[in-house]
């Protein structure tokens, strides 16, 4: 017998602590999944799987057998049911596990002056192209999207468009979302100080949004749920700049929000004297 478990057999006072601490993790299991479901179409399914299970609970206790065996069978392949119905939830989720337990970040176990060449490369970002572009396009209503990378590549969305691989400039930005240009469609996708494609198909959130929202911002919902990357809307009804970020879609933000969103994420350089001043048009 293993030293732990005879412990554990002996010691009933350990016992009741380890039982506590399983009713507890699990209690915080259930409400890590229900904030990770609630808003999603994903939340009714879950609590319908929930009835279901109750039920089944109810018919075996009332030894009711025909019943008990028919969703018996349900139950037995519950989990490969659940990796099915909720294929997206669980990606989230172990997406959101990895930005929040990962060895990379600043302070957990690499201090900041020992970090490679590459990750400081990473982290730099022209905030100032960003911004222009922003202000430029929000002040003439044209449509934008603009996807960030945080960390990982989106290599597979950059080859659903057209490869660029061009330094990243204002006046790149604002010619490709031009209405007449070919590439004013689809997202462009930014990594590294580098527009490495534009007119990029992302996937589309199944969250519930209001009707004034459109495609631009269901793809940037939906490319935040399934990546670590930033997105930046720009409305072409209205021109109110949005941004979507770990599942959560934020609008009507100032170019000054856009920086200190940023900020979290990339190390760059701004003369005081070119801060950015809030757009006029905020949602209210």
């Amino acid at each position: 017998m293993e030293p732990l478990t005879l412990l554990v057999n002996i010691s009933p006072q350990l016992r009741i602590v380890l039982d506590v601490l399983d009713v507890v993790l699990f209690i915080g299991l259930l409400y890590l999944l229900y904030r990770l479901l609630k808003g999603t179409i994903a939340i009714n399914i879950f609590f319908g799987l929930l009835v279901f299970y109750l039920f089944w609970w109810v018919v075996r206790f009332l030894n009711m057998k025909l019943l008990s065996t028919v969703l018996g069978q349900f139950i037995g392949v519950g989990v490969i049911a659940l990796l099915i119905v909720f294929q997206q939830e669980i990606r989230r989720f172990f997406l959101w596990l990895g930005r929040n337990v990962s060895i990379r970040r600043p302070g957990l176990i690499f201090k900041p002056w020992k970090w490679s060449y590459q990750r400081i490369k990473e982290r730099q970002l022209d905030l100032g192209q960003i911004i222009r572009a922003l202000g430029w396009l929000s002040e003439r209503k044209q449509g934008g999207l603009i996807v960030i990378c945080t960390g990982s590549k989106l290599r597979s969305y950059a080859e659903t468009g057209v490869l660029l691989e061009a330094r990243l400039k204002a006046e790149l930005l604002e010619s490709i979302f031009c209405k007449e240009g070919p590439l004013h469609d689809g997202a462009v996708i930014i990594c590294e100080n580098t527009v490495t494609a534009a007119a990029c198909i992302l996937p589309l959130s199944e969250q519930p949004l209001p009707p004034q929202l459109g495609l631009r911002h269901r793809a940037a919902l939906g490319i935040s749920e399934q990546s670590d990357a930033i997105a930046l809307v720009v409305s072409e009804e209205t021109g109110h700049i949005s941004v979507a970020h770990r599942g959560k879609l934020q609008t009507g933000i100032t170019l000054y929000t856009v920086r200190q969103i940023l900020g979290e994420y990339f190390i760059f350089h701004w003369p005081e004297s070119e801060e950015p001043n809030p757009p006029a048009i905020v949602d209210k």
